[in-house]
């Protein structure tokens, strides 16, 4: 618990610090409002003890849909922490303590999942995001699972991609990309059914034991696998790009944990690259 208590002292610093300059980007809509943000994720995942190994890299075609799995509340950090993107979150962590106001510092895309009716007006909020440069990222379950699973993808929102297209008179594609998050190892052990529930978040487990939990054992790897990039028309079949994502993300998740070669390792060091002011990151 000592340990969990230096971390969060820690979070709350590093917060403290880098806040200004989010703001700064935020209200004169410079670069800044992107590169805090991974900044902070990566030396968040840094403090905590997560371990990131990360295979392939974010597309630099615009504009791009990125397509997950969803296994905890740090799957935001993790995929944070590689490059800079826009969240598709529900409505409720509007509300959660902390994560809540995070959630809206990282500009997240909040949606109603239960009113169908409001599909449209989502996937349009989608699309103008996607207009203005930023890679948004939708975790398609929409659900969290245990890590080994992937569930169904759900296809209603990809539309957003339709949305893009027809609105924007200089796109006639748009790119849609899969990403796996694998949680791999936990303490130095390959992560088994045993040991899934300390790193997966999912079903009615209670978010705060389980946040201290990790905040007090820490030495979580996490793999992040990129998958091929896919330019799709406005005559592609949402339900259809949706099973191809899924499938993809499948296969590379299933990889992941069968494998324990690293590929490239965010580390401390590199975030202190991403420092406001600081040169010009490889991703855009």
């Amino acid at each position: 618990m000592i340990r969990a208590v230096f971390v969060l002292l820690a979070l709350v610093v590093i917060l403290l610090v880098l806040l200004p300059f989010h703001v700064i980007g935020m209200v004169t809509g410079n670069r800044l409002q992107r590169d805090v943000p991974v900044l902070f994720h990566r030396l968040y995942c840094a403090v905590i003890g997560i371990r990131i190994t990360e295979v392939g890299q974010l597309t630099r075609d615009k504009p791009v849909l990125i397509l997950s799995n969803h296994v905890s509340w740090s799957d935001i950090s993790v995929i944070g922490a590689v490059a800079p993107l826009v969240f598709v979150a529900k409505s409720e962590v509007k509300s959660w303590p902390v994560f809540g106001w995070l959630a809206r510092l990282q500009r997240t895309i909040f949606i109603e999942r239960d009113r169908r009716h409001k599909t449209g007006d989502h996937a349009r909020a989608m699309a103008d995001r996607l207009l203005g440069g930023d890679a948004v990222l939708l975790f398609p379950e929409g659900t969290s699972s245990d890590g080994i699973r992937i569930l169904p993808f759900r296809s209603a929102l990809i539309g957003s991609v339709h949305h893009v297209i027809g609105d924007a008179t200089h796109h006639d594609k748009v790119v849609v990309q899969p990403v796996s998050l694998a949680y791999v190892r936990y303490g130095g052990l390959p992560v088994g059914r045993a040991l899934r529930d300390k790193v997966a978040w999912y079903g009615d487990m209670d978010l705060v034991p389980h946040l201290l939990g990790v905040l007090a054992n820490g030495a979580v790897d996490v793999t992040v696998s990129w998958g091929e990039a896919i330019a799709y028309d406005m005559h592609a079949d949402r339900k259809q790009i949706a099973r191809d994502a899924e499938a993809s993300v499948r296969r590379m998740t299933a990889q992941a944990l069968r494998s324990t070669k690293p590929q490239t390792e965010i580390t401390p060091a590199a975030a202190s690259a991403e420092l406001p002011g600081a040169a010009e990151p490889a991703r855009g």
